[in-house]
């Protein structure tokens, strides 16, 4: 846990299966369709089409000769100058946190066994998560601490939450924030369909409803967020972290314990760290995948911890994208701040849960509470409030 003095969120960036940008995020988000799209080889067979949501082409050459170098260093690009143009000025310690689960697949070939005469030394160094962080280090010249963190589909919300610890102890003046996952190959995507929680035979919004009947799991997507935080003052920003938490369920490497200790745990300690109650929580961003194991934890925590809270879910919306889940859910909560609305998904079927919101809402102002559940037992929560 961490205390409860807020960190603003200065500046954002995404780069998301509606496009390159925070602004085509939220158009996306808002218009209330999927970004998924009807793809060759994420079907039954090789030769079959499947729904799944990849970032389109894009970026700058410069930036890397891959979609994730290209993706991750967009984001960062463009929260950094987001942060500058609201009159943030980077102090002299900024550090990184990178949330990834796989890292960089297309660089994975040169780490093949017998493969090792075929590449340069300097080319397995594209293999190893590190480099990324490194080279995003050295562009912009930041000399804080600099590391990933994964935990699963976690690893966004962890990435802020270690941020925030680090801005609390007083290691950094600031911290850049990135999510990167852009796994969805058809390989990646079949496991998920294996373990019988990702679907491709129906559109997005069909097959994932989140806290509604007939849900059967999620979409899987791609993105690249990232955000600017910082305990100093300045002029503007999006909204404020007050506190966040993460546990571990340590019960089973997919399911979620039937208990919930770890779950309701996790966000008591949340709430405890941002010095508020479940009571004072007026939106629950959830998790959401549309699994029955997850929405059934969530809609629990939602009845017996946050008894104001209205929910809502951006994975039919914006897919579910790993180790980027979290930031990409958290960058809707945070424009819904700024624009006064709540990008909520539509509703296609009965709500299993009356505090369902359906579709694009006119927010009320109050505090969110972010819900992540990660396969393999990951819980992490965190506390957002308006800027003050």
């Amino acid at each position: 846990m961490m205390n409860n003095a807020g960190s603003r969120v200065s500046g954002l960036g995404a780069v998301t299966g509606y496009g390159w940008g925070r602004e085509q995020l939220w158009e996306g988000l808002v218009s209330g369709k999927s970004a998924a799209s009807l793809q060759a080889g994420f079907g039954a067979t090789a030769n079959d089409p499947g729904w799944v949501v990849t970032i389109p082409e894009g970026g700058t050459p410069s930036d890397g000769p891959t979609r994730f170098s290209r993706a991750m260093r967009a984001a960062a690009r463009e929260a950094i100058e987001d942060a500058m143009a609201r009159g943030w000025v980077p102090g002299p310690r900024v550090g990184l946190v990178h949330a990834c689960v796989l890292g960089d697949l297309t660089m994975y070939p040169m780490a093949t066994p017998g493969l090792a005469g075929a590449y340069t030394g300097r080319q397995y160094l594209g293999v190893t998560p590190s480099t990324p962080v490194s080279l995003l280090m050295t562009e912009y010249g930041f000399h804080g601490p600099a590391m990933n963190v994964s935990a699963m589909c976690t690893s966004g919300s962890a990435a802020v939450i270690t941020a925030k610890s680090w801005l609390d102890a007083g290691m950094v003046d600031d911290v850049l924030v990135v999510s990167t996952d852009l796994s969805a190959t058809p390989e990646v995507v079949a496991m998920f369909v294996q373990l019988g929680v990702a679907i491709t035979d129906d559109e997005a919004l069909s097959a994932c409803r989140p806290f509604q009947e007939g849900s059967r799991g999620f979409t899987f997507g791609e993105a690249a967020v990232a955000m600017l935080m910082t305990n100093r003052e300045h002029s503007d920003g999006y909204a404020d972290v007050l506190g966040g938490a993460m546990r571990h369920d340590a019960y089973h490497v997919t399911s979620v314990d039937p208990e919930l200790t770890h779950v309701r745990g996790c966000v008591d300690d949340a709430l405890r760290a941002a010095g508020v109650t479940g009571d004072d929580i007026r939106y629950l961003n959830a998790h959401g995948p549309g699994t029955r194991q997850c929405d059934a934890a969530e809609g629990e925590i939602a009845k017996s911890l946050l008894p104001n809270a209205e929910v809502y879910s951006v994975k039919p919306l914006a897919g579910h994208c790993q180790a980027a889940a979290g930031a990409v859910e958290l960058a809707a909560a945070l424009l819904g701040y700024e624009r006064g609305e709540i990008p909520a998904s539509p509703q296609v079927a009965p709500a299993v849960l009356p505090q369902l919101l359906d579709g694009r809402t006119t927010a009320v102002e109050g505090l969110t509470l972010k819900s992540s559940l990660g396969m393999g037992g990951h819980n992490a929560a965190l506390v957002l409030a308006p800027k003050s």
